[in-house]
């Protein structure tokens, strides 16, 4: 890796492939090499690294955990891949760890370098771009819910993905199909309508005439 510059590392990476000879050399340029190792964690879930790191040599798992420390693997990482750009493009914090299994070589390129490779913010490609984005974290999301959660996390969780805020209370304005919900979590709607009706009975969820569902501050903490 010693023996070839930041230009060649570029040119050998399937992700800029496509970039003309300028921004090739703009991304050169920019990047770093750095070393992590084994256990080391390149970007942590709920933080910010503001860069783009991409996989010269090794081995990195992508993983997403509760708050009791159980994990998920979302994914295994070989060279080639690249990580972060889900935050670089949402300005959102990292939606899962990635640590190193082995001694791992990467290639990091800062926020401003990487901007220069994406169309204009007013564009119709980079809002989709950030459309795929939110997409994927919702992807995230749902495999985190379907592998740690039980059936009651799982029906809060996608509750409070339905709600917005309405004057300081959390609505979901429009009438919850328990059939609907129950292909979202994973369970049958007889289970699903059976965790409404407690989650009412607790005073959790005020189902209201209309069919739109307040949900109460303590639901967050369940």
């Amino acid at each position: 890796m010693a023996m070839l510059s930041n230009l060649d590392l570029i040119r050998r990476v399937p992700l800029f492939s496509m970039l003309t000879n300028e921004q090739a050399q703009t991304v050169a340029d920019g990047v770093i090499k750095r070393r992590y190792r084994r256990g080391e964690i390149i970007v942590e879930q709920g933080r910010k690294s503001d860069a783009l790191f991409i996989l010269l040599s090794g081995r990195a798992r992508v993983v997403t955990s509760d708050s009791r420390g159980r994990e998920v693997i979302l994914a295994v990482l070989e060279p080639g891949d690249y990580l972060g750009e889900m935050s670089l493009i949402d300005n959102e914090p990292h939606s899962a760890t990635v640590r190193a299994e082995v001694q791992t070589d990467v290639l990091v390129l800062g926020r401003g370098e990487f901007a220069a490779c994406l169309p204009e913010n007013s564009s119709l490609s980079y809002a989709i771009l950030r459309g795929l984005v939110g997409r994927l974290r919702n992807a995230d999301r749902q495999i985190e819910s379907l592998a740690l959660l039980d059936v009651y996390g799982r029906v809060a969780r996608a509750l409070l993905d339905m709600a917005t805020d309405e004057d300081g209370q959390r609505m979901i304005r429009s009438k919850v199909s328990r059939q609907d919900l129950a292909k979202v979590v994973g369970a049958s709607r007889e289970m699903v309508s059976r965790v409404m009706k407690d989650l009412e009975e607790r005073g959790l969820i005020e189902t209201q005439e209309n069919g739109w569902v307040v949900l109460t501050d303590r639901l967050t903490t369940q």
